[in-house]
Order: structure tokens, then sequence, then C-alpha cells
């Protein structure tokens, strides 16, 4: 046992005396430092989307690149989704929500992307990204689908059966963006 401590003890030094060696602890301060990531984007959902536009003979790509410049139709609507704090400290063991704010785009080409806004955990504040369920595709394919002509009949969502408590507009990225359905009423 010895042995091993003495091992462990000299592996550190050697680390130590490398040139660029920075010894830090994460703390508060160097945390708030690191931009905060407010929305995302979910090509790993784009099978999905793709299966429903499938039906109407659409076919389009996901537009890798998050920009508004270059769209020629953009529709501010809401998800559904559940979130998880990361913050080890915070007490929450997370919440979900049936007004998650996304920005569905059409770009030249038959390209498609869908900005999807995260939300701020009510008990620490720390900004959360959400799992999205089923809503996502259908969404995004409702709308690109209204935008090509085909015929459509208003939807019903399924996703996860209860949210957490009443919406709230100061922990909504979507909101704070401009882009949120639920809080452009506010």
């Amino acid at each position: 046992m010895a042995t091993l401590f003495a091992s462990i003890l000299r592996i550190q030094t050697a680390i130590k005396r490398q040139p660029n060696f920075k010894l830090a602890m994460p703390s508060k301060r160097s945390r708030s430092l690191k931009p905060e990531h407010r929305w995302s984007l979910y090509p790993s959902l784009h099978e999905d989307v793709s299966e429903l536009l499938e039906n109407d003979e659409l076919y389009f790509d996901f537009h890798p690149l998050d920009n508004d410049n270059k769209s020629i139709r953009d529709y501010d609507t809401n998800i559904m989704g559940s979130f998880t704090c990361r913050n080890g400290s915070c007490p929450s063991t997370g919440w979900t929500s049936k007004k998650v704010a996304i920005t569905i785009r059409m770009y030249p080409g038959e390209d498609y992307n869908a900005r999807v806004y995260h939300q701020r955990c009510k008990r620490c504040n720390w900004i959360s990204r959400p799992t999205l369920d089923q809503s996502y595709a259908e969404r995004v394919a409702y709308r690109l689908k209204k935008w090509n002509g085909a015929p459509m009949t208003r939807q019903q969502y399924h996703g996860f059966k209860k949210s957490d408590g009443p919406y709230n507009s100061r922990l909504c990225e979507g909101c704070k963006a401009g882009h949120c359905a639920e809080g452009l009423g506010d």
C-alpha cells in the first residue's frame, strides 16, 4: 500500500512540473465565465422528422448551421420536453414542460432546422437542455408540410402527461430571445 501512495505522489509531482500545468479547483466564479448555451439543435431527431414527411412525399435535409439570416421561413411554437438540472449542489430532481420554445426554420434547397430553447431551474437558475419527446418531430413535420402545401388538419400532440407547475417566462430562454409562442403575449 505504501508503494502505491509513493507512486501516486511521484506522478502528481511530475505532472506539477509540466510547463503549462495549472491546478485549479472548479468554483462558481470560473463556471460563470463559461458561455451558457441558451438553445440547441437536434440533428439526431432528423430521422423521426423524415419519416413523418415521407407520408406526403416530402424530403428535407437537416441544415446543420444555426443561422437566422439565410432562412426563407421561420415559425415560433412550443413543444414538450423534460429537464434535468446539472448543478450538483441543487436539490432539484428535474421538471417537465409542455411549453418548450422552438423556432422552426426552412432554408433554400429543402433544408430545415429547429432551434430548441433551454430553460432555467427554478431552484438554482442553472440553464438546462431539454430531452425531447415525439412532439418535436410532429411539430417540425407539420410546419414543413404546411409550408409546402400539403393538406393538413390540426394535430393533437401527445407527450409528457403532466407539466410541473405554471409557465414562468423568467426561466424560459425562448422568451428572453423573443421567440417563445407562450411568452409573446407577456
